[in-house]
């Protein structure tokens, strides 16, 4: 059993789109489909609170674990264990909005969240450590569970991004990559990839050599985000269609 927590794990690498990568997309997809029929069928308001807290108590659990194995294992480094990534800020994040209820928090997560954790679970960066470490279960539980959160304040507490949500995220966002940069120097870090590519095979592949990469990120950034909003600018195309059409009978 000691051998799936090792640091130098021997049965690696992880391969992107192996059964077992598509095992594990599988089941969060499933579990989310199940969360939203369950949230759309059931009269679950006495459950809400006790689903929100422990979804929180998943998130940090799950940050909390990460840490201790790279504490225990020897490897515990400034510039690469703390939750800087936008999917570890969305982490921290998504664990407070779930406890508060915070919109203003909904709507970074939401973006960070969709955004950065859907394009890791489809080109995770765990290296070696392939199904079935520690590190291989970590991932896909934290970065599935951003996405539950996202989902669960979105059909159980009927929040939603606005569209001055995007301009507001990316702002954010920026101001953000800014403090990361300036971090990034003084620790020899490279949060948010912005010094240089991860290791393994990412979007950043295809988005041009360092640094022009991160400006290609920007573009990547701000029309992922209205993908994103996408589905909620259509349905209330198609509410206001529809009061039209009663309006004009």
């Amino acid at each position: 059993m000691s051998t799936y927590f090792l640091h130098d794990y021997p049965f690696g690498p992880f391969k992107v789109f192996s059964p077992s990568h598509l095992a594990a997309l599988a089941i969060i997809v499933i579990i989310n489909m199940l969360l939203i029929v369950w949230l759309k069928r059931t009269n679950h308001r006495e459950n809400e609170r006790y689903i929100r807290y422990t979804l929180s108590a998943i998130l940090i659990i799950q940050e909390l674990s990460l840490n201790i194995w790279r504490i225990y294992t020897g490897h515990w480094e400034l510039g690469s264990s703390l939750p800087l990534h936008l999917c570890g800020a969305a982490v921290i994040l998504s664990a407070i909005m779930l406890v508060n209820k915070s919109f203003k928090l909904y709507e970074i997560v939401y973006f960070w969240g969709l955004g950065g954790a859907i394009q890791a679970l489809l080109t995770p960066d765990i290296g070696i450590y392939a199904f079935p470490h520690f590190r291989f279960f970590h991932f896909f539980v934290s970065h599935g569970s951003i996405v539950t959160a996202s989902i669960f304040m979105t059909f159980d507490m009927n929040y939603r991004p606005k569209v001055r949500s995007i301009p507001k995220v990316f702002l954010i966002t920026n101001c953000y990559m800014v403090f990361i940069a300036v971090f990034n120097y003084f620790t020899n870090g490279n949060y948010l990839f912005i010094c240089h590519k991860p290791e393994t095979a990412s979007l950043l592949d295809l988005l041009g050599p360092w640094p022009w990469y991160i400006l290609s990120l920007e573009v990547v950034g701000i029309v992922s985000f209205y993908i994103y909003y996408s589905p909620f600018a259509i349905k209330d195309y198609l509410v206001k269609s529809r009061a039209r059409k009663s309006s004009e009978n």
